[in-house]
């Protein structure tokens, strides 16, 4: 089963020991969103896979799960 994008966004964050409010914060957008994005309940916006993946150190390609 292929992992979705807020379960790659949560992993990775556990991964690197930070919070949803860090990652919030690195990116510009809102706790709750990271949340929602963890959650599935939506996904980031095209314009934040670049500043997610530098954040996390990996490539788009890894964070969509390929």
């Amino acid at each position: 089963m292929k992992t979705t994008i807020g379960q790659q966004i949560a992993f990775l964050r556990r991964q690197k020991g930070v919070t949803q409010e860090q990652v919030a914060r690195a990116v510009g957008v809102s706790a709750p969103a990271v949340s929602k994005w963890e959650a599935g309940q939506s996904c980031p916006d095209i314009a934040l896979l670049m500043p997610l993946a530098r954040y996390f150190g990996v490539t788009v390609d890894r964070l969509l799960g390929y």
